[in-house]
């Protein structure tokens, strides 16, 4: 335990410089200085003395510096996400109904339409499948499956126009 100590007084410090210098964050540096030596006590058995143990150090580090860097990419990308959604808004008892009521009618029109037809729309609409994936999960291509979708929209749409 001594010389696990004494490597943890050695490196920490350096780490912990390495990760403020790049995050300018204490907080964060400090975090992530601890997941590099809890990595590292969970895999030392993969350590196999090529290199100093400072540079395997330095190499956990680096990786979790590239994986917080994506994280932290993620994050920002989804609250953009999240912002530029419309905001929702709220349905009355009637309205909920009247929706219930024309998805029940939707999908009981695409439950009458012809074999590959149903699967096609169906994967489309609730599988939410690429035209492409429908192609190769139904062994059609990818053009049919796009071209029967749409006529097969159409179709529904006119229909829901006469009611």
């Amino acid at each position: 335990m001594d010389a696990l100590e004494q490597i943890y007084r050695e490196l920490q410090p350096k780490i912990y410089a390495y990760f403020y210098i790049k995050t300018s964050n204490s907080a964060i540096a400090e975090d992530l200085t601890q997941d590099v030596f809890y990595e590292a006590a969970k895999s030392i058995h993969t350590y196999r003395g090529e290199a100093a143990l400072s540079t395997w150090l330095f190499h956990i580090a680096n990786n979790l510096l590239k994986k917080y860097y994506r994280k932290k990419s993620y994050e920002k990308s989804l609250a953009s996400k999240i912002e530029a959604q419309p905001s929702i808004t709220l349905f009355t008892t009637e309205q909920i109904i009247e929706l219930k009521d024309e998805s029940k009618r939707l999908l009981s029109k695409i439950e009458q339409l012809g074999p590959p037809f149903k699967d096609i729309v169906l994967l489309r609409i609730i599988g939410e499948l690429s035209f492409k994936e429908i192609g190769e999960l139904l062994e059609l291509s990818e053009n049919y499956v796009r071209v029967n979708f749409h006529r097969q929209k159409i179709k529904l749409q006119r229909e829901e126009e006469l009611l």
